[in-house]
């Protein structure tokens, strides 16, 4: 019974949302509003949860001085300093409890929180992408070895790609002709093969979504309530 319920008003709301995408006419589309204002506000406690646990997570690594625990430490105190900065002095025009912390703002120039995002946030997000290009270049190093035809044609085009968004590609082929210059040839295979290989995935993806919506709505999919009966 405990999973008869849940499965029954999933399989209700899922047909509900299927009659309102096409069917937009009372009272399908008032349905369908309401579910996903419901939605917003599920998904508003889901993050005050995932807050909680994560707070929890990093407070038994603290306590319990596992590995790394500094790291669990730093991450708790970035944490409760941003929330009580964005709780006490608001964020951009938005005022907080006390206001709009103008001490503050007038002596680093910016809102406390909006100061910490911009001037060490976004430079931290910045440093892990780079970090993240050196993997980024090991991965297409090993995938662009020619070892198979498969890898020689991604070889082949990636050179043409890159060597097309280059001055030197431009300098290469300027007095060939116009059909043969790298930087036209870099934008026909971005226009067309690229497209449709892009087009090919998000249409496999999108199939992949409907099949598991329906074993959703349907039932056969119940590891989202926890039971497999």
């Amino acid at each position: 019974m405990k999973y008869k319920v849940p499965l029954i008003i999933c399989f209700c709301a899922g047909i509900l949302m299927i009659l309102a995408e096409f069917i937009p006419r009372p009272p399908f589309s008032l349905l369908q509003s309401t579910v996903e204002s419901w939605f917003l506000i599920i998904a508003g406690f889901a993050i005050v949860l995932g807050q909680i646990s994560m707070l929890k997570m990093n407070l038994l690594k603290v306590t319990n001085k596992s590995e790394n625990w500094q790291y669990h430490l730093a991450a708790i105190i970035a944490f409760v300093t941003m929330f009580l900065f964005g709780i006490l002095f608001g964020t951009q025009r938005q005022p907080g409890i006390i206001g709009h912390g103008e001490i503050f703002s007038n002596f680093i120039g910016a809102k406390p929180f909006d100061f910490i995002f911009d001037n060490i946030y976004q430079h931290l997000m910045g440093a892990m992408f780079s970090l993240l290009a050196f993997f980024i270049a090991s991965a297409a190093y090993r995938a662009f070895i020619a070892r198979s035809l498969e890898s020689t044609l991604l070889l082949s085009v990636s050179i043409l790609v890159m060597l097309g968004n280059t001055s030197i590609g431009s300098a290469m082929t300027s007095k060939l002709p116009a059909v043969l210059h790298l930087p036209n040839i870099s934008a026909f295979i971005m226009e067309f093969p690229n497209t449709a290989g892009q087009r090919a995935i998000m249409i496999g993806a999108g199939l992949g979504v409907i099949g598991s919506s329906l074993r959703i709505i349907l039932g056969l999919e119940r590891s989202w309530i926890g039971g497999k009966e």
